[in-house]
């Protein structure tokens, strides 16, 4: 196995990780990243594997535990009661709790609101270049989930600062200047959240706040602490990975100088993968090994932590031609972008659909939309998403 150096904010790395992958993905299916100390796979069949494999897994081994610093306790307690970072039984109880709340008729139903909704935005589209980012694709997932949730939209400015603080703490650049951010939008989080499910438990309504209230399962139901986790965990997530999406794959149908063609009804599920395999919102997600387990020709020792490299395994010349190319008309194949097995995203038939109804509409409302400069990716790592994306209408 080979060792490879690079930093994860280096501006070259930040703008294009994809030639690192290749060099990477190139000397075997893993490969030692010093910078993090960590070894990593990059390919399809080896990232599938490992994230299937329940010898590997998200929550933290006992003997790996290390005790958590007072300043960050406000932030901990939220994590310490996420689905993302739990395995059976608490993962099996939580995740099937959500699920009979958070479900396909539930979510499908959210179609039209999501088309109005899009309509609604590019209609106060400013005059002159805009930024697309800010005028629609954080806009649109954040006011779909704060209706699906029953908070009010009103108050999304604050839930984007409260999620964009928070996920700081997964960034590579993380500084305690944003562990400080991430406790105060915590605390800010938890008091916003826990006013509505108390509201909810003594007034129903018909939104995912109360259902998740009524979720029960053998006798047993969400504790309000988990409740409150649960829904930030729903706003974070439901909103933070289609910000990126919606960026990444406006930009990549402009600068492949495609739109409407490929927009069509037959064809907008195949754009859609493609533009989540071509250039996902998440590149790194971990797991610890709970047992000795031999994966792409390496034995993993238990306590051993493990990167597995989304975004290299979505551009595995294994499995896809040219992988390096946006081509909306290949045939459609698995990628790893929302996971795969017991942690596979909660939200990715939300995303999904998000994508499949606003990129449509976004292109035939505009059909001369074009790039008004390059557009940059954000420091944001292991995230990927886009500073601002200028455009012309």
């Amino acid at each position: 196995m080979l060792t490879f150096e690079q930093s994860p904010t280096a501006e070259d790395f930040v703008q294009n990780p994809y030639p690192f992958y290749d060099r990477a993905r190139a000397a075997g299916p893993l490969f030692h990243w010093q910078d993090y100390g960590l070894i990593c796979a990059t390919s399809s069949a080896v990232v599938g594997a490992i994230l299937r494999d329940r010898r590997f897994g998200r929550e933290v081994p006992l003997e790996k535990r290390k005790p958590i610093p007072a300043h960050l306790a406000p932030f901990y307690a939220v994590e310490a009661h996420s689905m993302l970072e739990l395995e059976p039984p608490r993962h099996t109880r939580l995740r099937g709790l959500v699920l009979r709340a958070f479900t396909s008729r539930r979510i499908g139903a959210l179609a039209p609101e999501i088309a109005t909704l899009s309509h609604s935005l590019i209609d106060g589209f400013p005059g002159d270049d805009f930024d697309l980012l800010k005028h629609f694709a954080t806009r649109l997932p954040v006011t779909i989930i704060a209706r699906l949730l029953g908070v009010p939209e009103e108050r999304g400015d604050d839930l984007l600062a409260w999620s964009n603080a928070m996920v700081g703490m997964y960034q590579a650049r993380r500084t305690p200047e944003m562990e400080a951010a991430a406790v105060t939008a915590t605390e800010a989080f938890v008091a916003f959240m826990r006013a509505y499910v108390e509201e909810r438990r003594h007034q129903p309504a018909d939104d995912l706040i109360t259902s998740l209230i009524a979720a029960e399962s053998e006798g047993e139901r969400l504790t309000t602490d988990e409740l409150i986790t649960t829904c930030i965990l729903l706003l974070n997530a439901g909103h933070e990975a289609t910000v990126h999406t919606i960026g990444n794959g406006v930009k990549a149908l402009l600068e492949a100088g495609m739109g409407a063609g490929v927009l069509t009804p037959e064809r907008i599920e195949g754009t859609v993968e493609e533009i989540l395999r071509q250039d996902p919102p998440l590149h790194l997600f971990t797991r610890w090994v709970y047992e000795d387990a031999e994966i792409g020709g390496h034995l993993f020792r238990r306590g051993d932590e493990v990167g597995c490299l989304l975004a290299a395994a979505n551009r595995d010349p294994q499995v896809w031609d040219q992988p390096g190319r946006f081509d909306p008309l290949r045939p459609v194949k698995p990628n790893a972008s929302f996971g795969a097995g017991l942690h596979f995203c909660v939200g990715a038939p939300l995303a999904r659909l998000e994508l499949q109804i606003a990129l449509p509409i976004l292109f035939e409302r505009l059909p001369d939309l074009r790039l008004t400069g390059t557009p940059r990716y954000g420091n944001l790592y292991h995230f990927h998403g886009l500073e601002r994306l200028m455009v012309h209408a």
